[in-house]
């Protein structure tokens, strides 16, 4: 009798343990396995969420199939506590596998409402804008300058948003005082600026900030990102340039930044003045003369008279022989490389091809060819209506 019940116990735990095994791959299986999901969502994870919650959520959006196997499945894979606050594009047919790593991997968020402020040589823009999950794509809400109007209600009201972020996009060519200027009219900074940082010591790019971020760490962070850029740059230049030291290979950078926009030119435009100063010969470059003028802050707004091109001062590089002191700008990081490595080429002189700069420039290895150059665009000049100009 006992062997009977024995051996009938022994019947019973083998099934169960064998419809737990088949109950724990069905359960990897769900986990593992695409989803359920449909059209993409956008999942807000708020700070001081947890796992229960976001797995409700989920669960009530249609991206998993189960709570309870989602939140199963992110405590045996030890990742229940590391849940990050943020916005989450949820693809359709994610697993929960996938779901999981994504918010508590951490970095940026990756859908909802962004909010950039985008720093110009011209203005500065703060842009509200949403991303449509279905496709996946930015929508532009609202856009005002910070600096001369009053913050629109829709900006208020999402800067207050939990999950909204923020970014700061710098544009190539913007000066360090307007850089100071555009962070002090930000209002989801803090903390005052002392001095301006040195030009050119700012690296244009796109920085992720949080409400409430000091200005002055905000400027530190760009001040590191543009010296590692300037060390690289150094140690990857050509031998036998005409400068000596990584400050002078910035000037120069700074100058081929402003004088063209188009990514095919910087190399060109830094043989132009890599050839003029092997051969002792003055920049004569436009850029430096209005960095005379305004000293970084703010734009002419107007063109260059003659007696400013005859003007001294210690940045007009029509009156002075080699490079001006300082840089004149803030620099990308294609005109570092551009400074470092020119193109090879025995262009002297450069002048714009039409009145659209985008358009580029015809380069000249003689005055003669040079001064049919700036013939042809003269005339362009005189062509153009009254009241265009």
């Amino acid at each position: 009798m006992w062997r009977a019940i024995a051996s009938n116990g022994l019947s019973l735990l083998i099934v169960a343990l064998f419809l737990l095994g088949g109950l724990i791959m069905w359960g990897q299986d769900q986990y593992r396995g695409a989803g359920p999901l449909i059209d993409a969502i956008c999942l807000q994870v708020e700070r001081g969420s947890n796992m229960a919650r976001v797995s409700a959520e989920l669960e009530a959006s249609g991206a998993v199939s189960s709570a309870r196997i989602f939140r199963m499945g992110a405590d045996y894979s030890e990742k229940s506590s590391q849940l990050k606050a943020g916005s989450f594009l949820v693809e359709p047919g994610a697993s929960m596998e996938t779901i999981v790593d994504q918010i508590t991997r951490g970095g940026a968020s990756t859908c909802g409402t962004e909010i950039v402020y985008r720093v110009g040589v011209t203005r500065v823009l703060a842009e509200v804008r949403e991303l449509d999950p279905a496709t996946n794509r930015f929508v532009e809400k609202v856009e005002f300058n910070p600096a001369e109007v009053d913050a629109p209600e829709l900006y208020v009201a999402k800067k207050a948003e939990p999950g909204t972020r923020f970014r700061i996009a710098l544009a190539e060519g913007v000066t360090s005082w307007q850089v100071v200027e555009s962070l002090k009219a930000m209002d989801v900074l803090d903390g005052e600026v002392g001095e301006v940082p040195a030009e050119g010591s700012l690296a244009p790019d796109s920085y992720e900030v949080r409400l409430g971020d000091i200005r002055a760490d905000v400027l530190a962070r760009m001040q590191a990102s543009q010296s590692a850029r300037i060390a690289q740059a150094w140690q990857n230049r050509q031998e036998g340039l005409p400068f000596e030291t990584p400050e002078e290979m910035l000037i120069l950078a700074s100058i081929i930044e402003k004088e063209t926009g188009n990514a095919e030119e910087r190399g060109p435009v830094a043989s132009v003045f890599v050839n003029r100063l092997r051969e002792g010969m003055r920049l004569q470059t436009d850029p430096t003369v209005i960095y005379g003028i305004t000293e970084g802050r703010g734009t002419l707004g107007r063109g260059i008279r003659q007696s400013e091109l005859r003007a001294a001062t210690p940045w007009n590089t029509y009156v002075i022989t080699g490079l001006p002191p300082t840089p004149i700008a803030n620099p990308g990081q294609a005109s570092l490389e551009a400074a470092a490595n020119p193109a090879e080429t025995d262009y002297i002189f450069f002048v714009a091809k039409t009145l659209d700069p985008a358009d580029g420039h015809n380069f000249a290895r003689t005055l003669d060819e040079h001064n049919r150059n700036v013939a042809a665009y003269r005339r362009l000049e005189a062509a153009q209506p009254a009241s265009d100009n």
